[in-house]
């Protein structure tokens, strides 16, 4: 097991629109990439994590969801948006764009086809801070970042943030140790 360093805005990964993967190709090294996975998502505390996000060009994506039973684990591969309704329009941020956060506009529920971990054909129906997970990580899987969801002033907002952070979101590495902070006296 490993932690993984995210990319980054600009790295060219991540507006890679990555073709569906061949299961049976990629089912051998799937457990280690998975855990690596699950250890960068637990440690940066991020809500989802596409596999481009890291540097792996598979269309695939871990979500650790929030649940009254503890964070409930969901592996999609190839996942399609193959239905949504409603609207909200929310707060997101996104771990290749590290403090930034804006309003987007998302659909309020779906409906996600996808292959699970082990190859079975899956249907999740989500609402919600789900849905919009969901959408997050597709859109990852097909080369957007949340910011590409936004107009107007937001934009005009969202590009002069980007331009005031980028180098510090370059050189950041979340696979290094982090120093840590010193304890209040």
């Amino acid at each position: 097991m490993a932690i993984r360093r995210i990319c980054k805005y600009g790295e060219d990964i991540l507006r890679k629109k990555l073709p569906p993967c061949d299961y049976a190709a990629v089912k051998k090294g799937l457990p280690a990439l998975l855990e690596d996975m699950w250890e960068t998502l637990t440690v940066v505390r991020g809500l989802g994590l596409a596999a481009s996000q890291i540097g792996v060009p598979l269309r695939l994506a871990v979500l650790m969801l929030p649940d009254e039973k503890g964070p409930q684990r969901i592996v999609v591969i190839n996942p399609v948006i193959v239905k949504g309704e409603g609207r909200m329009f929310e707060e997101e941020g996104c771990l290749s764009l590290p403090g930034m956060f804006m309003r987007v506009p998302r659909f309020r529920n779906v409906v996600v086809n996808a292959l699970n971990e082990k190859g079975v054909e899956i249907e999740i129906a989500a609402g919600g801070l789900a849905a919009k997970a969901f959408q997050h990580e597709v859109d990852h899987l097909d080369g957007k970042l949340f910011i590409d969801r936004l107009t107007g002033l937001a934009k005009i907002k969202a590009k002069a943030e980007i331009k005031a952070r980028r180098k510090e979101w370059l050189e950041m590495d979340e696979s290094k140790p982090q120093p840590e902070e010193p304890e209040d006296d």
